[in-house]
């Protein structure tokens, strides 16, 4: 597995960078008497950051793949929101802002979609499933593909050993 922790996760630390960004947005002036809006939206956002994290940290991949879909929900529910408030007279001033969040919730999304697909074609289940065994059988078999190419370079070159075998 190429990340050990969640705070790794490139995807994690645009979600959590999304967040952020969605807090800043709702300091606005325009959010004052809108408490359900922010409110809502702040929810959503910091829910995409959260559910990456716990789906990481259950072990298991059909865990995993559930809460990745929890939180492409949550980018969802953020886009929406976003879509929600561009018509709103009030909200006119943060086009922008929102476009940029608009545009950043929809790429950790796509990011959350290609995750969940490529853990669906593997036949993984999970980091809690791997044990020592199953750690030496994936690198005896990594080292039987690596021989086996190495043995087929050899006879491509018509059986002279390279100096680099």
């Amino acid at each position: 597995m190429k990340y050990q922790r969640f705070e790794d996760l490139p995807v994690w630390r645009a979600a959590i960078e999304l967040g952020r960004q969605v807090y800043a947005l709702t300091e606005d002036p325009a959010f004052k008497s809108r408490y359900s809006l922010r409110d809502q939206i702040e929810r959503a956002a910091v829910s995409v950051s959260n559910n990456i994290a716990e789906g990481f940290e259950r072990g298991t991949n059909p865990e995993l793949l559930t809460f990745l879909y929890i939180a492409r929900g949550s980018t969802g529910e953020v886009r929406s929101m976003l879509c929600l408030l561009e018509g709103m007279e009030q909200f006119r001033n943060l086009e922008s802002e929102m476009l940029n969040l608009r545009a950043k919730a929809e790429s950790i999304s796509k990011q959350l979609g290609a995750w969940a697909r490529s853990l669906q074609d593997s036949d993984l289940k999970g980091r809690r499933y791997v044990n020592e065994k199953a750690r030496q059988t994936s690198e005896r078999a990594r080292g039987r593909e690596e021989f086996l190419a190495k043995l087929e370079d050899f006879r491509k070159s018509g059986g002279k050993w390279d100096q680099q075998y």
